[in-house]
C-alpha cells in the first residue's frame, strides 16, 4: 500500500507530539542540571568578587590584580631586606675603636687634672690626643709610670695669625676650637666620631656609644647639650653645644668643617670661647644642635647631689667642671669620689644614676632611688612628678641670680622640716653570677636632722639599704622609660631592702 506524502508528514507529526517515557523523562531532568550548574557559577563568581574586594583593601597597591605569586615576592623580598639591615646595624655598629676624642688641656694645670682623664680613658681600647697650649714636662711622670693610661699629648698649632677681640675671654679659645680640625690632619683610619671635651671632665664612654649608635655617622650631626644656666644660654645660645660637657661630631661633618673653618674662625673675633666658634661655624654649615642631655656641663658651683640623685631619663654621658664643685661622695677626695663612681659604672653603665620612685606605705614614706648613686628615704608621700625634680643643693653659675634661672625646673631640698631627706650613700656592689644579678650597698650619711613631732616612723632607724638590681644592658634599646623599685621584705634589722628593675605588666609608681 502506497502511502502518499502527505500522510508520512502527518506520521512523523503524530510521533514529535506523542513522546517515549523515556524522553519524556530526560526532557523533565534537563532543566534541574541547568538550573544547579547556573547556582554553582553564581556562587562561585560572588565568592570570588568579594575576595577580590576584600585584597585590593587591604594592600596599598594602585592595581588589585596583582598574583599570589608576586606578592609572595614582595613579601620575601621586604623580609629578607629587613634582616640584611638588621644584620648591617650588628656586624657594623660603632665600637670604640671608631670613637678619637681630642681633649683641650692647659699645661698650668696638667699635673692635676692629667688624673681625671685617667679615670675614665682606656689607651689599649680608645683613640685620642691631648692637645696642650705649651710643652710640659713628662720625665717625672714617664718614671712614675704614670702615663701610660692616658692619650698622647700633642701641642696646638698656631693661633697668632687670627684675630682675638673679646676682652672677657682668652685668646687660647681659638686654639680649642681649632682641635677637630687639627685632629683630623692626623690621618688616623677608621673613624666615625670625633668627640670634644675638658681635661676637667670624664666620660662613660659605654653610655657615648649608645647615644653615637643611635644617628648614621655617614651624616652631619653635631651632637651635645646646652648649659644648666639659663643665664649662660641667653648669652651664648640654646642652640650651642657646650664644649666642657663635651659634644660629637661625625667624620663627613668634620671634614666639612676643616675646609672653611679657618675662614669662620677670622669672621667672628669678637667671641668668647671656643664653643661658640664652633656653633657658629656650624651655623654656617646649616647642620643644627641634636641634644642628648646626657652631656653634662654643670655650669653650676656647689653640691651635684640634686642633679645627679634626679638624673634625667637618659644615659649618663659626661660630668664636666669636676673642679668647681663639691666631691659627689662626701669624705672624700674629688678623684676618690669618682673612682668610687666607677664600680657600679663597671657593673652596669646603663642603669648608672637612673631614678627610680616608690613608696612604702605602710610607714608612709617616699623613696627615691638613684642606682649607684644614692637612694633617699622621706617622710611624707611625694609624687613621682615632684620626685623626678632636681633638689636645689647647687647654686648658680651666676651667684646673684636665684632658683628661676635654670634652664629646668627645680624644687627645695624640703618645705617642712620634717621632710628633710635621709640619704645613704652608694659604698660597694658585687655582682652575684649564679642568680645574674648586681647587690648594691648604701651607707646612711649621718648628719643631724630637725626635730621632727610627726607620728610617723623614723627613717634613722636604718643604717644601710641592700639594692638588688639585673644588669640591664639594653635599657636605652626600648622606649625611655624609669625602672620600677619595690620595698621587699628585710629579716636583717636596721637594714632596707630594695629590688630595682624595669616595670612589670600594669606597674605604676603611685601612692
Amino acid at each position: 500500500m502506497k502511502v502518499s506524502l502527505k500522510d508520512s508528514e502527518k506520521l512523523i507529526w503524530e510521533q514529535m507530539r506523542t513522546p517515549t517515557s523515556s524522553s519524556a523523562t530526560h526532557c523533565k531532568t534537563l532543566p534541574k542540571l541547568l538550573l544547579l550548574l547556573i547556582l554553582f557559577v553564581s556562587l562561585t563568581y560572588v565568592v570570588y568578587t568579594l575576595k577580590l574586594v576584600s585584597t585590593s583593601r587591604a594592600c596599598n597597591n594602585d592595581s588589585p590584580f596583582l598574583t599570589n605569586t608576586l606578592v609572595t615576592s614582595n613579601i620575601n623580598a621586604t623580609a629578607t631586606s629587613t634582616v640584611l639591615r638588621r644584620e648591617s646595624r650588628e656586624t657594623l655598629r660603632t665600637e670604640l675603636r671608631h670613637v678619637v676624642f681630642g681633649i683641650a688641656a692647659s699645661a698650668k694645670l696638667w699635673e692635676q687634672r692629667r688624673n681625671y682623664i685617667k679615670l675614665w680613658y682606656k689607651p689599649k681600647t680608645m683613640r685620642g690626643v691631648v692637645w696642650l697650649d705649651e710643652n710640659v714636662n713628662t720625665t717625672t711622670a714617664t718614671s712614675n709610670n704614670n702615663t701610660e693610661s692616658l692619650p698622647p699629648v700633642k701641642i696646638s698649632g698656631d693661633t697668632s695669625r687670627f684675630s682675638y677681640t673679646n676682652r672677657q675671654g682668652h685668646r687660647s679659645a681659638i686654639r680649642i676650637s681649632r682641635i677637630v680640625s687639627e685632629t683630623l690632619e692626623l690621618g688616623l683610619r677608621d673613624v666615625r666620631w670625633f668627640v670634644m671635651g675638658d681635661d676637667d671632665t670624664i666620660f662613660v664612654t659605654e653610655n657615648l656609644l649608645r647615644i653615637l649608635r643611635k644617628y648614621d655617622h655617614n651624616e652631619f650631626y653635631y651632637i651635645g647639650s646646652q648649659s644648666e644656666s639659663h643665664l649662660q644660654n641667653i648669652f651664648f645660645s640654646y642652640g650651642m653645644a657646650y664644649g666642657g660637657g663635651g659634644f660629637a661630631i661625625s667624620y663627613p661633618l668634620a671634614k666639612a668643617l676643616h675646609k672653611m673653618q679657618d675662614r669662620c674662625i677670622q669672621r667672628y673675633p669678637g667671641l668668647y670661647g671656643s664653643d661658640d666658634r664652633m656653633h657658629a661655624c656650624m651655623a654656617e654649615l646649616g647642620v643644627p644642635l641634636t641634644k642628648e642631655i646626657g652631656f653634662h656641663q654643670y655650669d653650676v658651683y656647689g653640691n651635684l647631689f640634686g642633679l645627679l640623685a634626679a638624673h634625667p631619663v637618659t644615659p649618663l654621658v659626661s660630668l664636666h667642671h669636676l673642679d668647681v664643685v663639691e666631691p659627689i661622695f662626701p669624705n672624700m677626695t674629688r678623684i676618690e669620689a669618682l673612682q668610687q663612681l666607677t664600680i657600679p659604672m663597671k657593673l652596669d653603665s646603663a642603669g648608672l644614676m637612673q631614678q627610680s620612685i616608690c613608696y612604702d606605705k605602710s610607714k608612709s614614706w617616699t623613696i627615691s632611688v638613684s642606682w649607684g648613686f644614692a637612694v633617699q628615704i622621706f617622710r611624707g608621700v611625694f609624687s613621682p612628678r615632684e620626685m623626678e625634680m632636681p633638689s636645689r643643693t647647687f647654686l648658680n653659675w651666676y651667684k646673684r641670680a636665684d632658683y628661676t634661672a635654670y634652664a629646668f625646673n627645680t624644687r627645695p631640698v624640703s618645705r617642712n622640716p620634717c621632710q628633710k631627706p635621709f640619704v645613704f650613700y652608694f659604698t660597694k656592689a658585687k655582682f652575684n653570677s649564679t642568680v645574674q644579678e648586681i647587690v648594691s650597698e648604701y651607707d646612711r650619711h649621718r648628719v643631724p636632722h630637725p626635730e621632727c613631732r610627726w607620728k610617723m616612723d623614723d627613717p634613722s632607724s636604718f643604717d644601710k639599704v641592700v639594692v638588688y638590681k639585673k644588669p640591664d644592658h639594653h635599657l636605652w634599646d626600648r622606649a625611655p622609660r624609669r625602672n620600677c623599685c619595690r620595698v621587699m621584705n628585710s629579716n636583717k634589722k636596721g637594714t632596707m631592702v630594695i629590688d630595682v628593675g624595669m616595670c612589670k605588666e600594669g606597674e605604676v609608681s603611685e601612692t
